[in-house]
């Protein structure tokens, strides 16, 4: 395997668990937001079925495969698509840095927030707006940057940069 090919599948790789590190913590804030605005612990994590189940996935508040395994799914998928930026972004960096990790990890955090819930048609959107204060879609948010920040730091010693390619 080349030097590309490596770098590209280590990059992949880190964007896979940082990923799931970053959805993880932004799930587990999701339910905690949700139970304190919706009654329902789950309603949030529910919403992004929305984009398989239609409407029914909005209003969902109880547990079930159909809902909250898809809308899990989800979550995690576009928490390690994300990710995938995160990583790219590290990458290109001459050397990662516990700032560089920070701010590349709220820059991402930041810039899925507004893709997420203003520029998007509704149909694309997450969902879990619906079923969330403002205070809690920045608590998700933020935790969200927490763990693309902690993913990218676990391993910063060992991450590749593009100036390894030269």
């Amino acid at each position: 395997m080349g030097l590309t090919s490596r770098f590209l599948m280590n990059t992949a790789q880190r964007a896979i668990k940082d990923g799931l590190l970053a959805a993880a913590l932004s799930g587990g804030t999701m339910a905690v937001g949700s139970k304190k605005d919706s009654g329902s612990a789950v309603a949030a994590v529910n919403a992004p079925a929305h984009l398989v189940h239609g409407e029914e996935s909005l209003q969902r508040e109880d547990v079930s495969a159909k809902h909250t395994l898809v809308g899990a799914a989800v979550h995690t998928a576009s928490a390690m698509l994300w990710a995938g930026l995160y990583e790219t972004l590290q990458a290109r960096r001459r050397r990662r840095t516990f700032t560089g990790a920070v701010v590349d990890a709220a820059g991402v955090a930041a810039l899925a927030a507004v893709v997420d819930l203003k520029l998007v048609p509704e149909r694309l959107t997450p969902g879990f707006q619906h079923r969330m204060s403002d205070k809690s879609l920045l608590m998700v948010y933020g935790s969200f940057a927490l763990g693309l920040a902690l993913g990218g730091l676990q391993r910063m010693q060992d991450a590749p940069t593009v100036s390894d390619l030269k």
